[in-house]
Formats: structure tokens, sequence, C-alpha cells
């Protein structure tokens, strides 16, 4: 996410929220939708992989593979056509799969390529095929759906995620839940997977996702964009920008770079192309390797949302970012991207190394040093510094899960744990944290770990104190 002081409205979650904490248990035989009889039946299944902060969000009974996703999207009237073919595997007997999915019309599903009965029931979808899947098996779901997708508004309407209509066409944001207004998933941080999206626009827009180009097609009108995305991905960091976007494609150290800048940003397109491989190369000596195929950023001019986001290969910016916010964002490759929380309790892991990469990035750079910005935190002389005493970092709420202690006091304790170990023993924790789990899900508990195991300290007062206490810890 975006550095909040300056991009991001603190509380949006405490409204943006509410939709998703409304979810129903579905029984098996729900009414409505598609198919007749001889459907799989049984006992009403519990769902949701019981997030401590979202219980209901998701679906445990499953692990997505793979998500082909084929839009056809008109921007004049803001209509959205979507097919989703859903790869995945059982984890245990399923009488019915459930999906989050918020709003849009469904008008058939199958299972297998058998048609499948519907239900829906809050911001879950219930698909309940003719017989059931065995744990441990392969099968397809897809969906098929239409209609004006939603957006997922703040009761104060300062901030928006999900699907959001623009000026001049659209953009979607999943962080935390919106993904679930344009397309059905298992939409839990912990359940990734690998990504086709393919998006139909009229031919004077591009249509930008995550991944590489693999092909555009223009017929009738009509463009077409084909996206790849083969390196997992959690659904909150699943993006399509649709708009006038003039393209530029390079490369940075044999690694492709796709840039969409919105016309009317140009002078800040030129610049962020100058300074996308330079921050790549910065970080990667950091952080390790790049940890995708491909790289970019979309650079929007967009007057509905106030916030740049870190999604997965390219960053949405919705106007022209500053030095420091891009920094930030492609940190957030190896840190939320690559590496995800298992849950969104350790929300910290994934911004407290954004902005470190902030601080560090400002000393680089002949700003003030990283222990100076550390101190200007602690003595509250730092705008940024606005708040990050007012719950610890490693426990934030629903409500709180975006305010500044997971970011600022965040970095706090990276800090701590560096001034405590050493630049080397930190350095060759921050790349084997990136190396070991890349792709993959943790958990603070993990990191703490390897903290430990590298630095051959016992670090659990540093934690207790920096990452758990309650208010400011008595002078460093």
């Amino acid at each position: 996410m975006a550095d909040i002081t300056a991009r991001r409205h603190p509380h949006r979650l405490a409204h943006l929220l509410a939709p998703a904490l409304l979810v129903l248990v579905t029984a098996c035989g729900g009414t409505g939708g598609t198919g007749g009889g001889g459907h799989a039946s049984g006992k009403p299944r519990a769902t949701g992989v019981g997030d401590p902060l979202f219980p209901k969000l998701g679906d445990a009974g499953y692990h997505v593979r793979h998500y082909g996703l084929t839009l056809d999207y008109e921007p004049e009237g803001n209509h959205l056509r979507g097919t989703a073919a859903i790869s995945a595997r059982a984890a245990q007997d399923l009488g019915s799969v459930t999906f989050d999915f918020k709003g849009l019309k469904v008008r058939s599903a199958t299972v297998d390529g058998q048609p499948a009965r519907t239900s829906r029931a809050g911001d879950k979808l219930t698909v309940t095929p003719r017989s059931s899947v065995g744990k441990g098996s392969d099968f397809e779901t897809v969906v098929v759906y239409d209609g004006v997708p939603k957006d997922v508004t703040d009761a104060d309407g300062e901030s928006t995620e999900g699907w959001v209509e623009t000026d001049d066409g659209a953009v979607a944001l999943g962080e935390p839940t919106g993904s679930m207004t344009w397309f059905p998933g298992n939409h839990h941080p912990s359940d990734k997977a690998t990504y086709d999206v393919t998006v139909t626009v009229p031919a004077d827009y591009t249509a930008v996702a995550n991944g590489e180009l693999k092909r555009k097609d223009v017929h009738g009108g009509r463009a077409t964009f084909a996206w790849h995305n083969p390196e997992p991905m959690a659904s909150y960091l699943a993006s399509v920008a649709i708009s006038p976007f003039k393209v530029t494609e390079t490369r940075a150290d044999g690694l492709p770079v796709y840039l969409a800048v919105h016309p009317e940003e140009t002078e800040a397109g030129a610049r962020l192309e100058k300074l996308l491989p330079e921050v790549l190369a910065w970080e990667s000596g950091m952080f390790g390797p790049y940890p995708f195929s491909s790289a970019g950023a979309v650079l929007d001019h967009n007057a509905y949302i106030d916030y740049a986001l870190e999604t997965q290969t390219k960053p949405y910016f919705d106007s022209a970012p500053s030095d420091k916010l891009v920094v930030h964002e492609l940190a957030h490759q190896w840190f939320g991207d690559s590496v995800t929380p298992r849950t969104w309790k350790d929300m910290w892991l994934n911004e407290s190394f954004a902005q470190y990469a902030e601080w560090m990035w400002e000393e680089a750079h002949g700003g003030r040093g990283v222990q100076q910005i550390f101190d200007d935190h602690y003595d509250g002389k730092d705008p940024e510094s606005k708040g990050i005493w007012d719950f610890p970092p490693g426990d934030p709420t629903p409500v709180t899960i975006s305010d500044s202690p997971v970011y600022g006091r965040g970095a706090m304790v990276l800090h701590k744990v560096r001034q405590t170990v050493g630049d080397a023993t930190f350095f060759d924790i921050v790349r084997t944290w990136t190396s070991e789990h890349r792709y993959g899900n943790v958990d603070t508990a993990e990191f703490v770990a390897l903290c430990e195991k590298k630095s051959g300290k016992d670090l659990g007062e540093l934690f207790r104190t920096w990452l758990y206490t309650q208010g400011r810890p008595a002078a460093p």
C-alpha cells in the first residue's frame, strides 16, 4: 500500500470492509441459479479460512491453482461481461464450493464441464456440482457473469476500491477485498494462484493487467489484450487498468518493463521511465533478486482514488508519484507480493519493509540518515509519525490495519533489529527471508525465528516491546 500519510485515507477500511463481513454460510443445495436435479447435497459447510481479522473471507475447502479470466468491458455504461475459469484442488470432500463475489449477475456455472447450481448470500456465491468433488481431486469451475461492477467506498466517500469507474475508463484495485467486485474467487491472501487475464475494450483504449502481455488483437473496433502472470499471486494484488494509456516497453538488466501512462501525466511518465530501473537495481542489491519475470507500472490520472497500490509486477499510481512512493511500492514486490502474509493480522510484514526502504532511500540520496528518521519518529518530529503509538503494529484490528503504526512503527521494529544484530546479519536475514519464502505465505513467528537463528540472539524482548507493547517504549 501507499505511504498512508500522503496517499491514503487512514480509516478507509472501517467502512470498506463492512460488506465483506456480512458473509453468510450457505447450504450446499441452495435455491436459484442454474441447473436442476441430481446435484450434490449435504449439510451446510462453514466457509471462510478463519482469518483473525476477517474470518468469513475465503474458503478453506480448496486451493486455487489458476484463474483464467476473460473480460469484455464497455466504458460507455461501465458494463462488464466476464467468464472466470477457476482451476482448483479440493482440500476436503466438497458437496459445494463458495467464492467471494459481490454484485455482478451470475448467468451460468459449470464444474468440470457439467452444469452446476448457484446461489447467493451476502458476498458469497455457492456453486453446487452434480456430484461431490473428492478430497485431493483437481476440478475446474467456470462462472459466466455480467453487469455494472460496483466499487466499495468509505462512508465519508474519501477512498474507494474494487472496480472503480474513472472519467475515461476504469481500474480494478483489490486490497483487501475489492477483487470480489470483478471476479469470483477465493479472495484471501493465503490462497495464491497464477493468472491469465484477457480483456477486450474499444480499440482506442489499452487494458493493462499483471504479468506480461502475450497478445494484442484489434478487430472490428475492439482491441483484446491477453496477459499472463506465471508466478503465484494473492487476489488482492490482481488488477486491470483501462484507459487511453500511452505505452512504453523497455528492458532493465534483461527484465521486460511495461509502463502505461495516462496522456495527462506524460511528464511524470518520462521521469518514472528513468526511475523504475534505478529503483529495481537498488532494491535488488539489498533484498535479493527481483522475484518476478516482468516489471513496470501504471501511471493514471484518477480523481476517484487518492492512493497508490502494489499491484503485482505493475504498481498502480493514481497520479504523479514522488520518488519515495515509487520506492515504497516497488519494495512491496518483494514484501507483500512475493512473500505474502498468511493472514491480514501480519500486515506489518508488508508495510514495515516498504516504509523502511523509503528511509534507506532517503539516506542513500543525501537526506536524513535512517537513525535520524527513527529518532524523528520517536520524538514526533516527523509528519509521518502522527499516531504511530496508537496501537502495537503486530496487533491491528479490521479498523486499524492500514493505520500509521503498521507503517512507521513497523519500520522502527526493523531498525531495532538492525541495531541489535548488525548490518551484515540484518541484510542476510532480509535476503534469506525473500529467498526462502519466495511466492509463499508467512507469519510473524517465522520472521522472529529467522532473526534469532541468523543472529544467535534471543530477540523476544525486542519484539515484545516494539511490535506488541501498547504505547511508546522507553527511550531507545
